[in-house]
């Protein structure tokens, strides 16, 4: 978080810089025969294994105003799919505006042994159709089913010390796996493995540089699993500057000096002439005169999610208020800054909160790394709700729901002797409970008394909380064929054949969003619930939710599950039966599963019925009160998604009494 002139000036007052060795990428090679050892035979029951994967990362300095990073990439792969053949013949290049490749090397080696050795002119180019980037990638040519690719490359780029992960596990076998860390002598780096992953070791031979070692004969694949957070739980490492010995200042890497500065970068001093256009910009936000906070703070996020485009460029005009305001455009960083100078300037007490996508890796409460600061969200201590500023399709309450149910950074504004700053403090980003996103439904359904496997059905669908972010906010925006789309995808979300009659939809606009459910109410037709079979007629019911997710499965379950959010679902279906019919299995509908830990039912299903004269009504409630669940519950938590699966498959036999 310190500015890289700072830094350098840091690391350049203290480091004989002339002392050193030359780095460790100009004397490494590979090996004339990598596969001499092999025996191939072992493995032919695998699809790709690795023989090799080794990363080193070495801090340099090349003179007294450059301080780099090389990285050194070395892997051996043997391929034994065309699926893998396909994935790894091309091998790309880093390519940025702060690195360069200094050195590389491709070969093939074909399962006889022949090695087919790449040089550069087999490096070509593609733009990347996003980002418009070139790239450029060795074409591997001589692949065969059962041979081997292996390369390696070189990067000097602009050091990563302020915490950098390394992922050593993969869902293939890795063989020989080595992780190297090389720093000039005064330079302390902390490094700390997840996962089950060993410690690494500092190497007490080497007297010329720091030198930390990581070195397996192997790593076991990581099977992917549905709904496992596949990269959180993989095995990685994260490194850190902790200390230089020559210099008494050893809070290089801290939240307490990041907090500091991110406080400096993203609040502004704002002149007699920027609060001008504050105040003009605040009045033309509807809703923004309201005593509620949550109301104003609605409408701020409302008004400038739908007014104020936001792009992924770099551009100093895109993080300045004043150009901001006039011309309703910003980068993230500047988005940020508009929000935090606006609650300012209306007295909204907030905090800052930096995090991690829980999918991709769990926020460290105990190791202190900048790069555990990704996702930005605003803490609104007050209404204890948060905010995600830079995120479309999130609204306030409702903050993505993977950068919940972890652990963040909360920075809030301290004034102390005049001066004012950013404190940090560790918290948990509590989830946002199961009641609060509902997707319920009412459906009254009645058979075509002239032909009964027709059905007429009325909708009365209700959503809230995550399952109406997606939708409700955009309505007021929407082009109308949009809106009907959108609607139109709700509804059939059932059954894609539903023949829609006619459908009304209430609350539908950015301002009812956290107020009211978003409501639609729709008249259907269908010939999809009902078979004849001889005299009887066969009522799938259990269609009327619509499918549900399935989890079955023959191996035993190793990861964890993790869910989005939590979740609660209230169905109500209305049958009227047809004069002189009568239902014949109505117990196949009475499903009862739960799962309480601590004496709080974290998981739920039940559906039941009652005949009311010429009535069936059938209730069905189910909820998930949990989103992280371990793999030792996996049996309870699966139970309870079946019964839902299960009740879809329940079919009544209809017959005349």
């Amino acid at each position: 978080m310190k500015s890289p002139i700072y830094l350098l000036a840091f690391f350049l007052c203290i480091t004989n810089i002339w002392g050193q060795k030359e780095p460790y990428y100009k004397t490494y090679d590979w090996e004339d025969n990598p596969i001499a050892n092999i025996d191939i035979e072992k493995f032919q029951d695998k699809d790709i294994v690795a023989f090799k994967d080794k990363t080193v990362n070495e801090f340099y300095f090349l003179n007294k105003d450059s301080f780099v990073e090389y990285s050194l990439i070395h892997k051996l792969y043997w391929l034994n799919s065309n699926d893998n053949i396909e994935k790894y013949n091309k091998v790309y290049l880093p390519s940025s505006s702060n690195s360069e490749v200094v050195k590389n090397k491709a070969r093939v080696i074909t399962k006889d042994g022949k090695v087919i050795e790449l040089d550069d002119s087999k490096i070509l180019t593609s733009t990347d159709e996003e980002t418009k980037r070139t790239l450029k990638y060795y074409a591997l040519e001589g692949i065969e089913k059962g041979g081997y690719i292996e390369y390696f490359f070189v990067v000097k780029r602009y050091p990563t010390y302020t915490g950098n992960r390394i992922t050593l596990q993969s869902d293939f076998d890795k063989k020989n796996v080595d992780f190297e860390l090389l720093a000039p002598s005064n330079l302390i780096f902390q490094i700390k493995t997840y996962n089950n992953l060993p410690e690494a070791v500092k190497d007490s031979t080497n007297k010329d540089k720091n030198h930390w070692k990581l070195q397996l004969k192997e790593i076991g694949a990581l099977e992917k699993e549905e709904q496992a957070p596949y990269s959180a739980i993989s095995k990685y490492l994260v490194y850190k500057l902790k200390q230089n010995t020559n210099n008494p200042e050893n809070d290089i890497v801290s939240y307490r000096a990041g907090s500091q500065n991110i406080y400096k970068n993203l609040y502004n001093e704002v002149d007699s002439k920027l609060n001008n256009k504050i105040k003009k910009f605040l009045k033309s936000i509807a809703g923004i005169d309201s005593k509620n906070i949550t109301t104003k703070i609605r409408s701020i996020e409302n008004y400038i999610k739908a007014n104020i485009y936001v792009g992924d460029i770099s551009r100093e005009d895109l993080e300045d208020i004043s150009s901001i305001l006039d011309n309703k455009v910003a980068n993230e960083r500047g988005i940020v800054k508009l929000y935090l100078t606006l609650f300012n300037a209306l007295e909204i007490k907030h905090q800052i909160v930096y995090t991690t996508d829980r999918r991709e890796m769990k926020f460290d409460k105990n190791f202190e790394a900048y790069n555990f600061l990704q996702e930005n969200l605003i803490y609104f201590p007050k209404n204890k709700l948060y905010m995600a500023p830079t995120k479309l399709d999130s609204r306030l309450g409702f903050p993505p729901g993977y950068l919940t149910d972890n652990y963040g950074l909360f920075i809030k504004q301290v004034t102390l002797g005049g001066f004012t700053s950013g404190v940090g403090s560790i918290k948990y980003i509590k989830p946002v409970n199961y009641d609060k996103t509902n997707y319920d439904l009412v459906m009254n359904v009645s058979f075509d008394s002239n032909d009964l496997t027709t059905t007429k059905l009325k909708m009365d669908r209700t959503m809230d909380g995550y399952y109406a972010v997606y939708v409700q906010p955009f309505m007021d925006i929407a082009k109308e064929e949009n809106k009907n789309e959108m609607i139109d995808g709700v509804i059939k979300s059932i059954n894609p054949n539903l023949d829609i009659i006619e459908k009304k939809v209430l609350n539908a606009s950015a301002k009812d969003f956290g107020n009211k459910p978003l409501q639609i109410i729709a008249e259907l037709k269908s010939e999809d619930y009902v078979d004849k079979a001889g005299n009887k007629y066969l009522f799938k019911i259990g269609n009327i939710i619509g499918p549900q997710q399935e989890m079955y499965q023959e191996k035993t379950r190793q990861l964890p599950v993790e869910n989005e959010f939590e979740r609660s679902y209230d169905r109500k279906i209305i049958v009227d039966i047809p004069e002189g019919y009568q239902f014949k299995n109505l117990d196949k509908i009475n499903i009862d599963e739960s799962y309480s830990m601590d004496n709080k039912e974290l998981f739920m299903f039940k559906s039941s019925y009652e005949l009311n004269d010429n009535q069936l009504v059938v209730s069905i409630k189910e909820y998930y009160n949990q989103n992280i669940i371990d793999f030792s519950l996996y049996e309870e938590y699966r139970t309870v998604i079946n019964s839902a699966a299960n009740f879809n498959k329940v079919t009544l036999i209809l017959e005349k009494i």
